[in-house]
């Protein structure tokens, strides 16, 4: 049985935001409340609570596509949020790598190098990929 988030059963599971920011959680919320409450209460109700609850897909395929998509964006410090995401949500780190390379052709050498460098840094400052959130270090950046 595997320790991801999806398979643990019942009112146990967290909710895919718990699952993805961990230790981390309360850290993103303040800064996006800081931005603006309004901005920080639509991410947190609609992009976590509502579209990544929807069944179809686990927590590990949505954090890779994340991860792909945020790449294309060059949003680094939301790709490192996904980058950790995916590594809690049970991705190895070869599946991450795999799906940044896989991202080559369609968005070129620059934008996917730069997520290899966010990658990088995460692996560096040992953040903990663990579900159960022990060891993540605070970083400066979402």
């Amino acid at each position: 049985m595997s320790d991801s988030p999806e398979s643990i059963p019942g009112p146990a599971r967290p909710s895919a935001r718990q699952a993805v920011f961990g230790a981390q959680e309360d850290r993103i919320l303040a800064r996006l409340a800081a931005l603006d409450p309004d901005l920080m209460a639509y991410v947190r109700d609609f992009a976590y609570d509502t579209v990544y609850e929807r069944p179809g897909l686990d927590l590990k395929t949505r954090e890779l596509m994340a991860c792909a998509l945020l790449t294309s964006l060059g949003s680094p410090p939301e790709l490192r949020t996904h980058l950790r995401g995916a590594l809690r949500a049970g991705a190895t780190e070869q599946e991450v790598r795999e799906a940044l390379l896989f991202c080559v052709p369609y968005l070129g050498f620059p934008r996917v190098v730069a997520a290899f460098e966010q990658l990088r840094a995460l692996l560096e400052t040992k953040e903990s990929p663990s579900p159960q959130g022990q060891g993540e270090a605070e970083s400066g950046t979402q």
